[in-house]
């Protein structure tokens, strides 16, 4: 996916994000239809994302969980329907810094021969263009660096670190940027085990902080243990609720058309 015409990162997040939003909602679409031929990606989807929910999609590969994302940032327009961010129609949003995105492996990171503190830097540009940095800029930088932990690695190339240390570092960006939206999808593919509870709860923590999330994740008992509301999609929506009413449902099964668990697998 491309790298979003937006950056990422909060600092003063609770009275940051109170501030920068207002009442309405943060996304919102009704009775949305898209396809990339004549045959559906989503149907006639409507919800609404509000200030400081922690929101995750869920569903099969190729339920359209990747199409419903871009059509919620903008990137597509729908067929039918109306897709809204900020209040805008959702094409015609150009505030980057409000929006934070970490995309599946953070895979163009891999290559960039820049440090940690170079990529948190650019969560800046969204307010100064690519002028030089003045003191508070470079103290929101150190501050989102102190917030994900990774103060330490500040002068460490982005290619000598793991994956999860990665998704960190931009997850710092977004902060940089002071957005309100923190959009990941599937963030922890490819980080080791042991970083991914971390990872969790330093988006618990955020989330606590005022930050939106919205998380698109295929690790079931990783949404369960920490998103409060779970949509359920495979091209249109099964469920859409709390957590809890979620796993008690019959929503997952119906949407896979198996048996499934809360481990992560499916049957």
């Amino acid at each position: 996916m491309e790298e979003l015409r937006m950056s990422t990162q909060h600092t003063n997040t609770s009275a940051t994000a109170e501030s920068a939003i207002s009442d309405g909602s943060i996304i919102e679409l009704t009775n949305v239809d898209f396809g990339y031929t004549t045959t559906p990606v989503v149907e006639d989807i409507s919800l609404r994302i509000d200030p400081s929910e922690y929101a995750a999609v869920v569903g099969p590969n190729g339920s359209g969980k990747s199409t419903l994302m871009k059509l919620m940032l903008g990137l597509l327009r729908p067929n039918e329907g109306v897709a809204e961010l900020f209040g805008e129609p959702s094409h015609q949003f150009d505030d980057g810094s409000r929006i934070g995105y970490v995309a599946q492996h953070a895979s163009a990171s891999k290559e960039m021969p820049i440090t940690v503190r170079e990529v948190v830097k650019m969560g800046r540009f969204p307010h100064i263009g690519f002028g030089r940095l003045s003191r508070k800029d470079w103290g929101i930088v150190y501050q989102a660096l102190d917030t994900v932990g990774m103060t330490a690695f500040a002068d460490r190339r982005v290619t000598q670190l793991s994956g999860g240390q990665r998704q960190r570092a931009f997850i710092a960006r977004a902060l940089a940027s002071e957005a309100d939206l923190l959009v990941l999808d599937e963030p922890t593919v490819g980080v080791d085990i042991e970083s991914v509870e971390a990872f969790y709860d330093l988006l618990d923590s955020l989330n606590d902080d005022g930050i939106t999330i919205l998380l698109i994740e295929h690790d079931l008992s990783a949404v369960t243990q920490h998103a409060e509301r779970v949509i359920c999609l495979n091209r249109e929506i099964y469920f859409d609720g709390p957590t809890a009413e979620f796993v008690e449902s019959d929503a997952l099964a119906r949407a896979f058309g198996t048996a499934a668990n809360f481990l992560g697998d499916v049957e």
